[in-house]
């Protein structure tokens, strides 16, 4: 039996750090979450799609936060960067157990743990067959990881942004609030603008919009759901410039 042709060739898949712990625990990180990750990624690598991962660091420390209690945010904000260096060593361990070739590279330097972000590097090594993750958010102080995943997006040239929520698309008001929140199956990048809809942070979808990288928005709890959006079928909310 063959195997289904994915519709896209090289992704950049946007975790936050939240989706790697379980809800109400007191760990930061979940071994069972970052392993069913792990595995699911896997499914998508042996398609032989090319696969960049950008994690948050949320789960571990929030730099946003901590400047609103009275910390320098730029401060608050290296030290976010330094979580999502310890949730990429965490995927690169598991992916790497299930027999996934995986390269850490880190937007500021710190040469026993991982690489130094080099964009033609990081292409080899997806045109290679390994996993890219990308940690230390830009390496600069005031930018989220949505707007590293749109940057490093743009720079790998990647065909789609797979951004995994804990909600199956984007509403046109908060679903946990309002009952009759009606979701989007399609959004272009004007309409997204216009109805003032959190698809994600300005900087960070003004460049999917200059760049013309699609989104798509979809709930990461559903196991099937990154290989089914990789394969092109209809999973959450798809924002384009179509």
């Amino acid at each position: 039996m063959s195997q289904p042709s994915p519709k896209y060739k090289r992704i950049v898949l946007k975790l936050s750090g939240e989706a790697l712990r379980e809800p109400g625990s007191r760990d930061n990180i979940s071994p069972q979450i970052v392993h069913s990750i792990a595995a699911q990624i896997a499914e998508i690598h042996a398609l032989g799609v090319e696969i960049a991962l950008v994690v948050g660091g949320g789960n571990i420390w929030r730099g946003q936060s901590a400047s609103q209690r009275g910390m320098d945010r730029a401060t608050a904000d290296y030290m976010g960067m330094l979580a999502t260096v310890m949730n990429g060593l965490a995927l690169q361990s598991e992916l790497e157990a299930l027999n996934v070739p995986t390269r850490v590279q880190t937007a500021i330097e710190m040469k026993n743990v991982a690489e130094s972000f080099i964009r033609r590097r990081a292409m080899r090594h997806l045109e290679l067959g390994r996993v890219v993750i990308f940690v230390a958010g830009t390496g600069n102080p005031f930018f989220s990881t949505d707007t590293t995943a749109a940057l490093r997006a743009s720079e790998m040239g990647a065909e789609v942004i797979l951004k995994a929520t804990k909600v199956d698309g984007v509403y046109d008001s908060d679903p946990k609030k309002n009952p009759d929140a009606k979701r989007y199956e399609t959004l272009t990048f004007s309409e997204a603008l216009t109805k003032r809809l959190q698809v994600m942070d300005a900087t960070a979808f003004s460049l999917c919009m200059d760049n013309k990288v699609p989104i798509i928005v979809f709930d990461m709890m559903k196991r099937e759901n990154i290989r089914d959006a990789v394969l092109g079928k209809s999973v959450g909310t798809v924002v384009s410039g179509e």
